[in-house]
């Protein structure tokens, strides 16, 4: 058994003799659990791979339940003992305490909101008639009454045309197994069955008759980790039992997909089935409700572009598609004959990434421009009207309403301004302050600003660098570096509690634009794919030696962090430079790439990723970089808190568990392995507000910790007593 030497600061005792410090510090030992191996092995291409920790992908048996609960013993046991872990997480109680509210829709008679008062676990849903005073506003549906620790979350919500239904999931402890509960929304009784086992689905209405949904098959085994790959959708009539709901598109062996979603267009008119292989690109088929028995309609037959319908105007489609456009356009076509070769530019493709929406009957355009918003509002027929001015330079969302609302509501962030809701009059485009927060954060005390990095092979990436204004540049700042970089996901500026509270201690935020990300378009995500996946890591490998290079940080006090694919990142990057950062932080991670593929909806990844099974240069290249293959004995790697829930059914735990196991068993040095296990929690949406604060003050306090702080950064060390 393993034992590590971990330097605790039990007490810090201050005199006044010639104003040093004398520091008393306990040496306290702590054993890692004792983690079996087995001799399981895979061959791929001839080659045999060990696999010792096989075991803990059982999610189910006796034996990974006692490690996963001598795995937290020894964590929270090291983290009891971070003096200033509890005042981390009464800051971050403190500031986290405001009221928070959405942008309100109309839906019937109604207008809805969500809110939290400050620190409530889930968002809850308030209504007023519309035109009446907001002051009216009542509770419509409150998810913390669910389940008292708030561990079962609201997920989507979906009305019926005219308002009066309304179809909502709920995740229990975090899965992406979710339930759907149809509710009378005068009444607010729920009026059917709870339809049961749905995964990655919308809900979609036709007229007030039901509504579209998509599901798998209930899996044989372990429902958080068996694998799932038979996308269906379905049609559920109100009034009759999920049972005798009719399949609509998929089941087909022969065509294997993974994800299919089915929406109805705003008329009425239109079902839109969007099949997909892997989560970039998709088939395109339209069917005509207003005929019965009307067969689909194929418009795209292929998965080579990422294509969907946004609007029609009778059978005039409008189509958002990057087919031939990178960087996404918009195009017309009637439904009669919607193939490609018949479409006709409305909004062309430009430099900069188009992310569409419409509302009050209007298009507006929004773009990214190195990672910032910036909105055009085009009419129907493709003439520009205006471009919408925005309060700042940051992230601008939400510009979506019905075709008959005159105003829309859209979201304003960047690093250092928490989000505030404008409303927007559609006709002659002003902007108003509706709503912004009251919040224990002063922007004016911080800056953030964006610049470009050369990476290993050349290629420039933007980054935005955030922390308190004068910080001096001497390289002790402790820092974070978060990234992703993957799945055509772009990080745009936002506001984030947690990382105002880092900040507050005198810390460093930076967020590099990886390639993999959607920040540039297809070819930015194409450039971080399968066997270009290492441009990733070297461009986060870059970013942090430009924070070093430039003073802002130094190994010493640099923490690398993100989650799922970006837990990845992190695990790839500290196998490859351990000695470039003091703490890793990797949350969620997909850290075995040999196997990813084979659990929950895994394989649909496969388009970022490659699998082990698809050529020997592919398994060869995925073995070069999967952070479980990669932990070499005798190595010291940084000072590591590994994050991840036990109801994970995305990035199944086991990913964890089994990196966490390599590093324990080779780390070389004083420099602390942990593993955070989150009980009834999954990838991370729905988490209640209560777990996420405490799992940011472990984790800022385990990173401050390791980079030898002994109070928090911002404190005097007059201020502290002995």
């Amino acid at each position: 058994m393993k034992k590590l030497i971990l330097f605790a600061t039990l007490l810090s005792i201050f005199i006044s003799c010639k104003n040093e410090t004398e520091k008393v510090k306990q040496i306290i030992s702590v054993d890692y659990p004792e983690t079996k191996k087995v001799d399981t092995v895979n061959t791929y291409f001839g080659e045999t791979v060990k696999d010792p920790y096989r075991w803990l992908e059982d999610d189910r048996s006796a034996d990974t339940e006692a490690w996963v609960k001598a795995e937290n013993e020894v964590t929270f046991g090291y983290l009891d003992h971070i003096p200033y872990r509890k005042e981390l997480k009464d800051r971050l109680t403190s500031l986290w305490n405001y009221e928070k509210i959405g942008s309100p829709f109309k839906e019937g008679d109604y207008t809805y909101y969500y809110k939290n008062d400050g620190l409530q676990n889930q968002y809850v849903i308030y209504r007023y008639k519309t035109g009446e005073d907001p002051s009216t506003a009542e509770v419509f549906l409150d998810p913390n009454t669910f389940k008292e620790d708030g561990t079962i979350s609201l997920g989507g919500t979906s009305f019926s045309k005219d308002g009066k239904t309304l179809a909502y999931s709920i995740s229990e402890g975090g899965s992406d197994w979710r339930k759907i509960l149809i509710m009378d929304t005068e009444t607010k009784a729920i009026i059917e069955d709870t339809l049961v086992d749905i995964k990655f689905s919308g809900m979609s209405w036709y007229k007030n008759e039901g509504f579209y949904y998509s599901s798998y098959d209930k899996p044989e085994g372990s429902e958080l980790s068996a694998k799932t790959d038979q996308h269906k959708v379905y049609y559920h009539k109100l009034g009759t039992k999920q049972s005798e709901d009719q399949l609509i598109y998929g089941g087909i062996p022969e065509e294997k997909h993974r994800y299919i979603y089915g929406g109805v267009t705003e008329d009425d008119r239109y079902l839109v089935i969007t099949p997909r292989i892997s989560t970039s690109g998709n088939k395109l088929y339209i069917k005509d409700l207003t005929k019965d028995n009307a067969p689909f309609i194929e418009i795209l037959g292929h998965t080579d572009s990422d294509s969907n319908i946004i609007e029609n105007v009778g059978s005039k489609l409008y189509i958002m598609t990057n087919f031939n456009a990178p960087n996404q356009k918009i195009v017309t076509v009637d439904a009669s004959n919607p193939k490609p070769e018949n479409w006709v530019d409305f909004i062309p493709e430009t430099e900069n990434v188009l992310s569409p929406s419409t509302g009050g009957g209007y298009f507006f355009a929004e773009y990214m421009v190195d990672a910032v918003s910036k909105v055009l509002q085009y009419d129907y027929e493709g003439k520009l009207v205006r471009e919408v001015e925005l309060p700042g330079v940051g992230s601008a969302g939400g510009f979506g309403a019905k075709k008959e609302e005159n105003e829309l509501y859209y979201s304003f962030t960047n690093y250092v301004t928490p989000g505030s809701i404008y409303k927007y009059d559609i006709e002659n485009g002003t902007s108003e302050l509706y709503r912004k927060p009251s919040i224990d954060f002063n922007p004016s005390n911080y800056e953030s600003k964006q610049i470009f990095y050369t990476s290993k092979d050349g290629t420039k990436v933007p980054m935005i660098i955030t922390h308190k204004k004068g910080i001096e540049l001497n390289g002790k700042n402790p820092t974070i570096l978060y990234g992703y970089g993957g799945f055509n996901v772009s990080l745009t500026p936002s506001f984030s509690i947690a990382n105002a509270v880092w900040m507050e201690q005198g810390g460093v935020y930076a967020v590099p634009n990886l390639r993999g990300g959607g920040e540039y378009g297809k070819a930015w995500h194409d450039a971080g794919t399968q066997q270009k996946k290492q441009n990733v890591f070297d461009d986060f490998i870059a970013a942090a030696e430009y924070l070093i290079d430039n003073k802002y940080t130094s190994s010493d006090y640099l923490a690398i962090r993100g989650g799922s694919n970006g837990g990845l990142l992190v695990g790839a990057t500290m196998t490859q430079r351990p000695d470039l950062m003091k703490v890793a932080l990797p949350a969620v991670g997909v850290l075995d790439m040999l196997r990813y593929h084979t659990f929950t909806a895994g394989a649909g990844w496969a388009y970022d990723y490659g699998t082990a099974e698809d050529s020997k240069e592919m398994f060869e290249y995925l073995k070069g970089y999967s952070p479980v293959h990669n932990v070499k004995e005798g190595v010291e790697y940084p000072a590591t808190l590994v994050t991840t829930g036990d109801h994970d059914d995305r990035v199944v735990p086991a990913h964890s568990f089994k990196f966490a196991a390599e590093l324990q068993e080779k780390q070389a040095g004083d420099n602390p392995v942990l593993i955070r296990i989150e009980t009834d929690a999954g990838h991370g949406a729905g988490t209640p507000v209560s777990k996420t604060i405490e799992q940011y003050a472990d984790i800022f306090g385990f990173t401050l910790y390791n980079m030898d702080f002994d109070v928090l950064p911002n404190r005097t060390k007059e201020k502290v007593k002995g």
